[in-house]
């Protein structure tokens, strides 16, 4: 019998939720109905993982009512939400490694016997009933730390689906899954509708979207945009909605200075996380790479300069193979790598701007004699040259804007010379007039014949600086856009899996 889906599980209404110069929702309504799937779909901080931590009660909101099953409530907490019969499969996989994957599947909840003592062969044995009806085959005796990515993923949704649900919320369900295990999670999505469960499906991928859904409703800048019938809307509108039909392209100039000899990353791999990943970058060029958050883009950059381990890959210039064992090798093969998260990687936040140019030069030259007053003025130099705005290069970085902080990374890898510059979100938190100052800092660098690989979420940005793009999705390079193939409507299409 078909489940009607006029009832209303669920509902937001006009939900707030505020961070430090952000709104990230504003006034966001949102409904779910019995034995439906909802999907919602937004680019990266359109503000889907707020909202759905805020129904897990992982986060309060600012504002608003959340009602469930007919009551209101100003804000629910992680125990309130999952009495009500909310569970929430997260991307990321929170297990107790040390414990066993039926331990892990009942934690919280331990079977127990007759007398009352907990039964691990009780929880062995309801597990096995759980990996029965998920169509799965994995041992419930041995740890989690033992297990690959991909049975990590499905023993979290297996935690979820021991509960007594009602409503399932799924973030990136697929992310770490291969094809066939994938498969097996629709067909169980498929099982839990007709029995009445509720699905709210958070997805980049299109594809999975117009699959299983019934309804969609997209997110931009924390605002709602729309909610569609899946049978009556089409990826083009999806994908619309997502972007804003009246955003218009930046068109900044690209460099165009192709020099003499390229760079060659070629059969990058890691078992889970990164999957035969090649292309090539000539100099003077500009090489984006795109992707959503979790397509492998940081980690492959990672692996390339050095500082996490691969399975394969090779690191080939001019024909030469110059794989770095570690980061201080990258360095002294002329690798210069920018970090994400600058504070944390790419900073002495306090210590003073001088020491932090130098550092990497320092390496670089250790072993030498060190002239410090020559340091300082190469130093000065570079500081003048990015218009670094501090009393002196004696300024502890910690009380420098961001968009001079950035500089100062910059600068560490212009003092050092670095032949080949990875920039991992370059701009990233900083304002829109120190933006065009690296803007044009890292065009400036491409016409001086340096190798530039730029990963950024910014689709704009990728779509105006780049002279081509790589496209990340699940840990493959799925697509590389050629020149006039380079577009936000192209970076978005593919990397939330559409390939027409």
């Amino acid at each position: 019998m078909e489940i009607p889906h006029d009832n209303l599980v669920l509902q937001t209404k006009k939900i707030i939720k505020n961070y430090p110069g952000v709104r990230a929702l504003n006034d966001v309504d949102f409904d779910l109905k019995e034995g439906e799937v909802h999907c919602l779909v937004g680019k990266n901080g359109a503000g889907k993982s707020t909202l759905i931590e805020i129904l897990a009660g992982s986060i309060k909101p600012d504002g608003g009512i959340i009602e469930v099953f007919g009551e209101d409530y100003n804000q629910l907490n992680p125990t309130k939400s999952i009495a009500l019969g909310i569970e929430t499969i997260h991307q990321e996989n929170f297990l107790a490694q040390d414990m066993t994957v039926a331990e892990n599947i009942f934690l919280g909840n331990l079977k127990k016997n007759k007398a009352g003592f907990f039964s691990m062969r009780k929880c062995i044995k309801d597990a096995k009933e759980i990996f029965s009806s998920l169509d799965v085959s994995i041992n419930p005796s041995v740890l989690v730390s033992t297990l690959t990515p991909v049975e990590k993923k499905v023993i979290s949704i297996a935690k979820a689906f021991s509960e007594n649900l009602k409503v399932l919320i799924l973030d990136e369900p697929t992310a770490a899954l291969d094809e066939e295990v994938e498969n097996k999670l629709f067909k169980t999505v498929k099982n839990l509708l007709s029995k009445g469960i509720s699905i709210i499906y958070i997805s980049h991928n299109l594809d999975e979207i117009f699959l299983l859904g019934d309804r969609v409703t997209v997110l931009r800048d924390g605002k709602k945009i729309a909610t569609h019938f899946i049978k009556e809307v089409d990826e083009k509108k999806l994908i619309s909605d997502m972007i804003g039909e009246e955003k218009a392209e930046m068109t900044r100039e690209k460099s165009t200075a192709i020099f003499e000899g390229e760079l060659e990353v070629k059969n990058y791999s890691r078992r889970g996380v990164i999957k035969d990943v090649s292309f090539k970058v000539k100099r003077g060029e500009i090489f984006g790479i795109g992707g959503l958050v979790g397509s492998g883009r940081t980690e492959l950059v990672s692996m390339v300069f050095g500082i996490d381990k691969k399975d394969s890959g090779k690191l080939i210039l001019n024909g030469k193979d110059i794989t770095p064992k570690n980061p201080v090798d990258a360095i002294n093969k002329g690798l210069g790598f920018l970090a994400e998260d600058r504070k944390t990687n790419s900073l002495m936040l306090y210590r003073p701007i001088y020491e932090n140019i130098s550092v990497v030069d320092l390496i670089k030259r250790s072993g030498a004699f060190l002239k410090l007053q020559k340091e300082r003025k190469s130093v000065q130099d570079i500081s003048d040259k990015l218009n670094i705005v501090a009393p002196s290069i004696n300024q502890l970085v910690v009380k420098l804007s961001g968009g001079n902080q950035q500089k100062v990374v910059f600068g560490k890898w212009l003092i050092a010379n670095s032949d080949i510059l990875i920039l991992d979100e370059p701009t990233v938190g900083i304002d829109i007039g120190a933006k065009e100052e690296i803007y044009s800092l890292i065009n400036g660098l491409a016409k001086q014949g340096k190798i530039i690989i730029m990963i950024s979420s910014d689709t704009p940005e990728l779509a105006s600086m780049c002279n081509r793009v790589g496209v990340m999705r699940a840990g493959k390079m799925i697509k590389i856009l050629e020149k006039d193939e380079v577009s936000e409507e192209n970076i978005l299409k593919y990397s939330i899996g559409s390939q027409s």
